[in-house]
């Protein structure tokens, strides 16, 4: 029987990433993973690298670039006859980049001296242990033990029952990254992070697109100024969102597929070439063997842990999205270097107050710590300041004005409470607010930094002076 310091179950990014860092640490590590590629090869990365965040910017990229040569570079003066687009090269070059960094792990794992075992991992009765089931048939299960293991399984779409997901006319958010050509009109089912990246790559490129979304209130983890500027946006964008609306039934014909919903004015129906189904994530914790082992899963099937990321059971752990918080990579992947140091006997801990979201739409939504609505749930007495892009002079050089940012901070400390932002890089500029909400920063301390000039940044130095009415540019 094989025996590691550490096994870690799941090769995304919290679970490689704890390996790595393992590894680092002198621990003997392996990974058990069950993931199958695209040219049906075990491959390292998880949903993140193989069919996830790496692929679905790639596209956002690609049709970005497309939608600047065909809109906006005549408006600086670029004029471009005969511009087309050749889908199959634009999934091509995903699949290039998921390569080369699906590989880029496997250097690491042995760089680093990490056991791969390929196959599905099921925790055994006391946590002490897993049995691995390799890909190959008729090949028989192998126990591994290890002194600590963590869990690090990921998470997968979520279905709906009344609208069965084919892989061809009807896909969920994996399948929508492998179109081969553009829908003439495409429906998506839930409109947020996953369902508004995937329609703004589809619209660009030129398919009519129609987005459903159950909620009556749009992007609510968003601040509420933040997301009425961004609904506002999308729709001069050419993105029909639909609020309130409960999806009845989709059907498939030979080449269209048939959508019934219905609203407050009744029911209605849609045809179209495409339907996307993406309403969200949902735990990988069904194959865990939680039961038999004696692993605490919540009533939505996340594994129970404390705010260390230790499961009930002794020297087991659980990272990324199978516990508590956001669903994120890089919130899975600083609990994966957490767990490893304490393993190691350090004392690290994550402040889950100052973890960056990110929405990779154009412009681009990113925010970190409080919203508004927050704060008032909980009485917080606090101030705000708000500064519209269309007042940057960056912006303006850019053709990019739509957007602003938004500081919130402490009406009596003056301590930073949250930031929002929607921009161009507001994925890159976020981490400014990140900084300095980890270093308790106040305004004023943004407000004495001195900015560079032109810049997107300037806009976060002049919410904060706006959070005491000391605008410059507005």
């Amino acid at each position: 029987m094989k025996k590691f310091d550490v096994v870690v179950v799941g090769a995304g990014p919290a679970g490689y990433v704890a390996a790595l860092r393992c590894a680092q640490l002198g621990l003997s590590t392996a990974v058990a993973d069950k993931w199958i590629g695209k040219d049906g090869q075990p491959s390292l990365g998880g949903t993140c690298l193989n069919v996830g965040c790496i692929p679905s910017k790639a596209l956002l990229e690609s049709s970005e670039h497309y939608e600047a040569a065909a809109h906006k570079l005549e408006n600086h003066g670029i004029k471009i006859k005969g511009l087309s687009v050749d889908i199959p090269a634009m999934i091509e070059r995903k699949d290039k980049v998921v390569h080369t960094l699906t590989q880029g792990i496997q250097f690491l794992f042995k760089k680093n001296k990490i056991t791969w075992l390929r196959g599905h991992a099921r925790l055994q009765p006391g946590g002490r242990s897993i049995t691995v089931t390799p890909h190959e048939t008729g090949v028989p299960p192998e126990m591994v033990e290890a002194d600590h293991i963590i869990l690090a399984t990921g998470s997968a779409s979520r279905e709906l029952p009344n609208v069965p997901v084919d892989g061809d006319l009807v896909v969920d958010s994996s399948g929508a990254l492998e179109f081969r050509e553009v829908p003439s009109k495409l429906v998506i089912i839930g409109a947020g992070v996953i369902g508004l990246e995937l329609g703004s790559v589809w619209k660009r490129l030129g398919a009519e697109v129609v987005v459903l979304e159950a909620m009556d209130t749009f992007l609510p983890m968003v601040d509420e100024l933040v997301a009425s500027e961004a609904l506002k946006e999308f729709g001069r964008q050419g993105l029909d969102i639909r609020m309130s609306t409960r999806v009845l039934s989709a059907k498939t014909g030979k080449r269209k597929v048939t959508v019934n919903y219905q609203d407050a004015k009744g029911d209605h129906v849609l045809e179209c070439d495409k339907l996307i189904v993406a309403v969200g994530r949902k735990p990988n914790t069904d194959g865990l063997n939680a039961t038999e082992s004696g692993l605490l899963l919540d009533e939505r099937g996340f594994v129970h842990v404390d705010d260390f990321c230790r499961t009930n059971l002794p020297n087991v752990y659980a990272i990324g999205d199978i516990v508590r918080g956001p669903a994120l990579a890089h919130k899975g992947q600083e609990e994966g270097v957490m767990v490893a140091e304490r393993i190691h006997g350090q004392e690290m801990r994550i402040n889950y107050e100052a973890i960056p979201w990110v929405i990779y739409t154009a412009p681009e939504i990113a925010w970190v710590g409080k919203t508004e609505r927050q704060l008032k749930q909980a009485a917080r007495i606090y101030k705000t300041g708000v500064f519209p892009l269309s007042a940057s002079g960056r912006a303006k050089a850019m053709d990019e004005t739509a957007g602003l940012v938004k500081v919130i901070s402490d009406a009596q400390t003056d301590r930073i409470l949250g930031v929002h932002m929607m921009g161009p890089s507001a994925s890159e500029l976020i981490m400014e607010a990140v900084v300095a909400m980890e270093f308790a920063a106040s305004t004023e301390d943004i407000q004495r930094i001195v900015h560079a000039h032109p810049s997107i940044s300037e806009a976060f130095h002049e919410a904060a002076l706006a959070v005491d009415k000391r605008a410059l540019h507005i």
